[in-house]
């Protein structure tokens, strides 16, 4: 087609301009280089919250009413179980609605984020 359109994306740029800087033509001192990785990265998906972990256990894989997590939890009291587990778990964004545009649907289940299954796995390597 004979065009030359200049190549673009919001994260990629085809031929930067020089005065970008971008194309450095020396290597990285071997001094600034690391030779290992750290033992252990901190973990970003933890919670201390006790709470939250029992509910994460709880839900696992499934989906689960309010109902169900009370069931399985052995709790009866459900303004508390609000306010201790679900609440601050949705919170911090461990765990999600089915239907979040509709918090009184009929048949709304609670499920966990990928944050939330990072926190399962990790309880269920513990175990």
């Amino acid at each position: 087609m004979g065009e030359q359109n200049e190549l673009k994306n919001r994260y990629l740029l085809v031929n930067p301009p020089e005065e970008w800087g971008l194309h450095t033509s020396t290597p990285t001192p071997p001094e600034q280089v690391p030779n290992k990785l750290p033992n252990k990265l901190p973990n970003k998906f933890n919670t201390n919250n006790l709470y939250i972990k029992k509910l994460v256990a709880i839900i696992g894989d499934n989906k689960k009413s309010i109902k169900e997590i009370m069931e399985d939890a052995g709790l009866k009291d459900r303004v508390s179980f609000l306010n201790l587990y679900l609440n601050p778990a949705i919170k911090e964004k461990y765990a999600r609605m089915l239907y979040p545009d509709r918090p009184r649907h009929p048949r709304q289940k609670y499920m966990l984020t990928v944050k939330g299954f990072a926190l399962y796995n990790e309880l269920t390597k513990e175990q």
